[in-house]
């Protein structure tokens, strides 16, 4: 398991500085193989997509299906009820029959099921953001366009991982590469 944690940043002068002036970036994120479904944390990321096709008219695959098949319909049909999604918006919902405290949807592949840098960055922050909005401590998130979207599993997770370092939440993340 590769860990990388932020930690204090150094003043830009280089000089110490008080507590009162010194930056300090509470996000910390870790790059883990597994299936995202067996974190132990408090939400997870469901890549989804723009939500104007009803649920139901697709086929989920990936940790859509993995998420369809443990966890019950009901996550899809509260984010039905919810319309369309920006291409890289999120939105929360009920974990179903899974154990976690939500899931979070997020739209990072376009309507020709396509995802883009620019839609994975906008996914990531989204997510990490509405999950400290909605005061949960920890997170897992695939890797967002390397699956339905057919964007490269190296660029993502690199896309990823520059994204969430640039991130200043109090939030533990697991990056999570899909591995049987």
């Amino acid at each position: 398991m590769l860990r990388m944690a932020r930690g204090h940043r150094p003043s830009q002068q280089g000089r110490k500085t008080d507590a009162t002036t010194q930056a300090i970036n509470t996000m910390n994120f870790e790059i883990v193989e597994g299936d995202l479904l067996e974190q132990n944390v408090e939400v997870i990321v469901n890549a989804w997509n723009r939500n104007i096709i009803p649920w139901w008219l697709l086929l989920p695959q990936g940790v859509s299906g993995a998420i369809k098949r443990r966890g019950g319909t009901g996550p899809f049909k509260e984010v039905g009820k919810q319309g369309a999604i920006p291409l890289g918006g999120a939105v929360l919902t009920s974990a179903g029959k899974l154990p976690f405290k939500g899931i979070i949807h997020v739209a990072g592949i376009n309507l020709l099921w396509m995802a883009s840098e620019n839609s994975i960055r906008n996914s990531v922050r989204n997510a990490v953001l509405l999950a400290h909005e909605k005061g949960f401590k920890s997170m897992a998130i695939p890797l967002i366009g390397a699956g339905s979207g057919s964007f490269n599993q190296d660029k993502s997770k690199a896309i990823l991982t520059d994204e969430l370092q640039r991130l200043d939440v109090p939030l533990h993340v697991k990056l999570v590469v899909f591995k049987k």
